[in-house]
């Protein structure tokens, strides 16, 4: 994949699976926009990008994701320094888990706010630049979870869920400007998220995935640089579980 002169905008670029998909890029060639609330981690990723490809060309942008203002001024910089935005991945996220009936509404409406609202806020404001040239293509992270379900994540699977929805609805409202918007529903990968989980139990999480590991961010960053690539051309409003043949 070659994505000389694209420019990609990362949201939680600063750790993880949001720095393998910005390294990805910036290896690919890509001007790459990244995105988060770390500014010393989203440096990190910035050596990172400069480490798998010298001179990688990149735009650090302190942001809250959750504030649509914020959002609109980090994706009007990112058009402004590079010329464009061709490629969105709302990949910021946060795991809160609670069983129903001890769910906080302040912790629903954190949840909400940081993985759903997030990938509105960039869905729209990475609209108009891609309308304006007539090409796009915006990943939204989602989780197995998404479409499984999960006890104790009630909250954080009904945000991971709505995000498949988002993807189906606006796939049909871009698709005719030649933009593309597809989910990617990852498994058990190993992140600053799951590694309270991995510690306590990675022998029996492994057992219970097909392949019999648990997954890298560079699993699914692969994934994400297929859905921007032209081998992709002709996917839209599909979702991609990547999960090591968790559940088939």
């Amino acid at each position: 994949m070659n994505f000389e002169g694209r420019v990609a905008f990362v949201t939680g670029a600063s750790r993880g699976i949001g720095r393998a998909i910005a390294v990805d890029f910036a290896r690919q060639g890509a001007a790459v926009a990244l995105v988060g609330r770390d500014r010393s981690a989203l440096h990190e990723t910035v050596a990172a990008c400069r480490a798998a490809r010298d001179g990688a060309a990149t735009l650090v942008l302190e942001a809250d994701v959750a504030t649509r203002g914020a959002i609109e001024n980090a994706v009007e910089q990112t058009v402004k320094e590079f010329g464009g935005v061709h490629f969105a991945i709302a990949n910021a996220g946060q795991s809160i888990d609670s069983l129903l009936m001890r769910l906080r509404p302040e912790t629903l409406d954190q949840l909400i706010d940081v993985n759903l609202k997030s990938a509105f806020y960039l869905c729209g404001a990475v609209a108009r630049p891609m309308m304006k040239a007539r090409f796009g293509s915006i990943v939204l992270m989602s989780s197995i979870v998404g479409l499984t379900g999960n006890a104790g994540q009630t909250a954080y699977s009904a945000t991971k869920a709505a995000l498949l929805g988002l993807a189906k609805s606006l796939a049909k409202e871009l698709g005719s400007r030649n933009i593309r918007v597809n989910a990617v529903a990852p498994g058990y990968i190993e992140t600053s998220m799951t590694e309270n989980l991995l510690a306590e139990g990675r022998e029996s999480v492994s057992k219970s995935i097909a392949l019999g590991r648990v997954g890298t961010p560079q699993d699914v960053s692969g994934i994400v640089s297929f859905l921007c690539s032209d081998a992709a051309a002709y996917m839209t409003g599909q979702t991609l579980v990547v999960d090591g043949g968790l559940v088939m």
